[in-house]
């Protein structure tokens, strides 16, 4: 198993701690990971991707270009990184910060609506937790049980309280997801 997977939106989002999270998670499970972040100097408000390699063999290099997955939560990210899934792939995407959505016939693409869900639940830091867990739901590449044990080891000790909301946020996550009709 390998996955290679780009996590793309606006700093502020949760782009790289997601990307950290799942690397972690990756790690607890004893799998090889890469965690790469790219973001500009702006950080909050400007565009921010990372890079997160899963695999049971070594990894070569953390440099992509193709991608078997791509989370998008802005339209910029969208424009600069539909194009490099692999064909049959998976794009997932947020519905609130995409307004073109993706057309290419050749992936398989999921709309989640996370940012209506982190509202739902009075919390916007949910979002990219629930954003987690559409992407858990299409690719279990970590299991919940190793997402939970990645917070603990990400998140400082003082915001360990708030692990059983974004459990609940990543579960949820998993039941919003839905395929769009590309294909």
């Amino acid at each position: 198993m390998k996955a290679e997977i780009i996590i793309a939106g606006f700093g502020g989002q949760g782009v790289l701690s997601m990307g950290k999270i799942l690397a972690y998670s990756g790690l607890m499970e004893g799998k090889e990971v890469t965690w790469m972040p790219a973001y500009g100097p702006e950080q909050r408000g400007g565009t921010a991707n990372v890079t997160v390699i899963i695999s049971d063999e070594r990894i070569s290099s953390p440099i992509l270009s193709r991608y078997d997955a791509a989370i998008i939560l802005n339209q910029p990210s969208l424009e600069k990184f539909e194009s490099k899934v692999k064909p049959g792939g998976v794009l997932i995407y947020d519905g609130y910060g995409i307004i073109n959505p993706p057309t290419r016939k050749d992936i398989h693409v999921y709309r989640i609506d996370a940012m209506d869900a982190a509202n739902e639940m009075s919390n916007s830091k949910a979002f990219n937790m629930i954003v987690l867990g559409g992407l858990l739901k299409i690719m279990p590449v970590v299991t919940l049980e190793n997402v939970i044990k990645g917070l603990k080891k990400t998140l400082p000790e003082r915001h360990h309280h708030l692990i059983p909301m974004n459990e609940e946020a990543i579960k949820k996550g998993m039941e919003l997801i839905k395929a769009m009709d590309n294909n």
